[in-house]
């Protein structure tokens, strides 16, 4: 099947360059100048995270934003944070990911028919997005979906936020979302239609948080089997 590489990577350098939110901007620079004590040596990317994975994912995982000392730092989803480490662990665990770890954009890693991003690409302080920027980065989501939508079949999203958040992005990308809208839980499914093609399955999963992974409140089995399930759904095989 053929897919737009050149226009997903396209897309990513634009988001690369925005600086539609001036709060968010103020943050992720500042955080790139301060730094933190750890990463002293670091030259911090300091920009918007743009989406990681192939351009033809049957799956996608989306988040809710970088972490100010993680994507901010590295400059890749997820790469150089402790959720990252328990949601790459997970995906190589069953099969999805060629290493367990993630700790720099060129450490090799290689997602195997996953792509992985979220509905706000700047770390936000408190890493707490408002609203307002949490609406303006949606097209942003909605491009991507779109430029996704040949081969996405199922995509996990990870958290209350990001579900709220990425609802109204598959409606705006060519899916039907049910009215009214579907609650998030932990475990949840839906199947949105789709307006002109293949429908696509979501599955909601408690975020990869250190407050969640710490508490035992989404352990390390839960989120394999959510990956497992969503990834069997995609088409894509699975440990």
């Amino acid at each position: 099947m053929d897919t737009d590489t050149s226009g997903l990577s396209a897309l990513d350098r634009r988001i690369a360059g925005c600086r539609a939110c001036p709060r968010l901007v103020a943050w992720r620079e500042e955080v790139a100048r301060t730094k933190r004590a750890a990463f002293a040596d670091w030259t911090y990317w300091g920009r918007p995270v743009s989406g990681f994975g192939p351009a033809d994912a049957r799956l996608l995982i989306v988040g809710l934003a970088p972490a100010a000392h993680g994507g901010n730092r590295t400059g890749r989803m997820f790469t150089g944070d402790r959720s990252g480490d328990v949601l790459y662990q997970a995906l190589y665990d069953v099969g999805l990911a060629s290493q367990p770890t993630a700790v720099a954009a060129d450490d090799g890693l290689e997602l195997y028919g996953v792509r992985v991003t979220s509905p706000v690409h700047c770390a936000p302080p408190a890493n707490k997005p408002t609203p307002a920027e949490r609406d303006t980065c949606r097209s942003w989501l909605v491009q991507e979906l779109g430029l996704l939508r040949p081969t996405l079949r199922a995509v996990v999203v990870l958290g209350a936020f990001g579900w709220q958040a990425a609802l109204p992005a598959f409606g705006e990308a060519g899916w039907t979302v049910p009215r009214p809208r579907p609650a998030f839980a932990h475990g949840g499914r839906v199947e949105l239609a789709g307006t002109d093609g293949p429908g696509l399955h979501l599955f909601g999963c408690f975020h990869v948080s250190q407050r969640n992974t710490f508490t035992g409140r989404l352990t390390p089995e839960m989120l394999r089997e959510v990956l497992r399930t969503a990834a069997r759904t995609a088409g894509l095989p699975a440990r």
